[in-house]
């Protein structure tokens, strides 16, 4: 079945302290591009992430934005500058020599001094925040290819009715090719009397000769042929169950080619018209299919 890259999905999970948020957008993409954006201090998390996207998803621009909220993060951490605090001791310790002052230099003094205490990044609580991250992309990705899901059911639909019409008009097609033969012969009859305004006799088997020659030429069967086979593959790969995007695409490109060649060999208005319309239901399926994963 079809799927549609265009989707969005978003979760919410909390578990404790610790509250995330997943948020996914997909879009048209020839292959699979993936882009996360997770907190600082939780980098070490994309690769387990983008593992459980890539099982999901096989083509499509997904963007991925984690909001991660951890009470313990409020905490504020510090830490000590051991060399700076022990500089200031040994300054106290010179000037209370210098200026002949009694006592010793306390931990007080010294808490005094500026620059000893460094607020400090508390670190990530990964092993807490992966599972509840996993829970909510997981729901997420679920939430995404349903609605994949979803809008490929209607370009499905979109298809299977612009197909019956390229279908019947190709059959139209066929019909109005078998009828050339005496078509032609008519033409060349009428612009040979034309040319020598009955004053040669003409000779009916040479006619019919040079008649079937130019319907020769302009024989499209083959090319009707090969259509036909396209449009039953490009079915069978509208119900296969694997992504099939870049086929589908691929078969518009011959059917594409496949009307040109009978458009360029026809000399048939009627045909030629046809083909036209023909190209045209053709490339609204190749602006759709664009679409599809």
């Amino acid at each position: 079945m079809i799927n549609s890259m265009t989707a969005y999905a978003k979760t919410e999970k909390t578990a404790g302290c610790i509250c995330i948020s997943t948020e996914i957008r997909s879009y048209n993409s020839k292959n699979l591009d993936l882009i996360l954006r997770l907190p600082h201090g939780y980098e070490t998390l994309e690769e387990a992430v983008r593992a459980l996207v890539s099982a999901a998803i096989t083509r499509g621009r997904v963007e991925i934005r984690f909001r991660i909220e951890d009470e313990a993060d409020d905490r504020t951490a510090f830490s000590v500058d051991q060399t700076q605090a022990k500089a200031y001791w040994e300054a106290l310790q010179d000037l209370k020599s210098v200026l002949g002052i009694d006592g010793d230099v306390t931990l007080d003094h010294l808490i005094a001094c500026s620059g000893l205490f460094k607020p400090t990044e508390a670190e990530k609580n990964l092993e807490a925040v992966w599972p509840i991250l996993k829970t909510g992309l997981a729901e997420a990705l679920v939430s995404l290819t349903e609605m994949r899901k979803k809008e490929g059911a209607y370009i499905y639909k979109d298809f299977t009715r612009r197909l019956l019409e390229i279908e019947n008009s190709l059959e139209n097609v066929a019909q109005s090719a078998t009828v050339l033969l005496p078509l032609y012969q008519e033409k060349l009859l009428e612009r040979i009397k034309a040319l020598t305004q009955g004053v040669i006799e003409i000779d009916p088997v040479r006619i019919a000769q040079e008649a079937a020659f130019l319907a020769d030429r302009s024989d499209i069967s083959e090319e009707i042929v090969r259509a036909r086979s396209h449009m039953i593959q490009f079915r069978h790969l509208m119900d296969a169950a694997e992504p099939a995007g870049r086929k589908l695409n691929f078969l518009l490109q011959e059917l594409n080619r496949e009307f040109n060649t009978m458009g360029s060999k026809s000399s048939s208005a009627e045909i030629s018209h046809a083909i036209v319309a023909l190209k045209s239901e053709l490339e609204k399926i190749r602006e759709q299919v664009q679409n599809v994963e």
